[in-house]
């Protein structure tokens, strides 16, 4: 009996050490997953903050252009205004047309500025370069039939200075609304990373509890197998401890059987050895 509860302890001590293996694992997986779920939800502060700094730098520059906008549009309309006269006039002295000197105007600045930019071939750069002298030649002779007419003249001046003004607040205009367009993209991208990450610390969350589930019913099965081993301890002492008691009332016993036995021999005066002796001296002390 003794050897079967000594093979049954340990069975348990080996259950025990296993279910404390898979347990101590089981927090470990816990742990990082705790770590990286951490991670992943300092990350997404960050990038909060990140898309709050794009969404406040959106409508900074959406200030701008509602600053700027009625400002080129005024001067616009005012320009509007000067070309109005000048078509009345224009039309009244048989001159071309103002709005058309102004294309041609700015068709020139652009080719001017292409053959200055762009490596050409030399046929490409020959075709260029004519086309340049002849828009130029217009633009001199519609620039003196304007001339002719201080009137008009004076009218066009005010127009283009109003117009280059208009000019000024658009380029703020655009660059601002372009730059607001940037900053609003990045921030939905941002949120679109945020979304992504919060997903990604979400599953990994539930990764963590679990493995911490798991090494919780671990740790209880752990416990238990302890408490059932300390009851075999118990067990086994106890049964070492009446064991030892059997063993030595029985020695006793068998002790005092042979001392009878010798003091039957002492009384017949039978010749007793010194072990004889000492046997009946020691069970007439006891």
């Amino acid at each position: 009996m003794l050897e079967e509860l000594e093979e049954k302890k340990q069975k348990l001590i080996k259950l025990a050490e296993e279910a404390e293996l898979r347990r101590n694992d089981l927090n470990a997986e816990a742990s990082r997953w705790a770590a990286k779920r951490d991670e992943l939800n300092k990350l997404t502060r960050e990038l909060v903050d990140k898309a709050q700094e794009h969404k406040a730098a959106r409508e900074e520059f959406n200030r701008i252009v509602a600053e700027n906008k009625p400002n080129r549009d005024k001067l616009n309309e005012e320009s509007n205004k000067y070309y109005a006269e000048i078509d009345r006039i224009r039309k009244k002295h048989n001159i071309g047309s103002i709005r058309s000197f102004e294309e041609l105007r700015k068709e020139l600045d652009r080719l001017e500025f292409k053959q200055q930019v762009e490596v050409l071939k030399p046929d490409k750069e020959r075709q260029l370069v004519e086309r340049i002298a002849s828009l130029q030649k217009e633009f001199e002779r519609r620039k003196r039939e304007i001339a002719e007419n201080e009137k008009l003249k004076e009218l066009l001046d005010k127009a283009q200075a109003l117009r280059e003004e208009a000019h000024i607040y658009h380029e703020k205009v655009t660059n601002a609304a372009k730059t607001a367009q940037e900053h609003h993209d990045m921030m939905l991208q941002t949120f679109r990373e945020i979304d992504r990450i919060r997903k990604e610390a979400d599953e990994a969350h539930r990764n963590f509890v679990k493995a911490q589930e798991q090494a919780d019913i671990e740790h209880k099965t752990f416990i238990k197998y302890r408490r059932e081993i300390r009851d075999f301890d118990k067990l086994i002492t106890g049964l070492k401890k009446k064991m030892r008691e059997d063993y030595s009332f029985k020695e006793r016993v068998d002790s005092k059987k042979k001392a009878k036995e010798v003091y039957g021999q002492f009384k017949r005066g039978e010749k007793l050895s010194t072990e004889d002796l000492l046997l009946l001296q020691r069970s007439w002390m006891s």
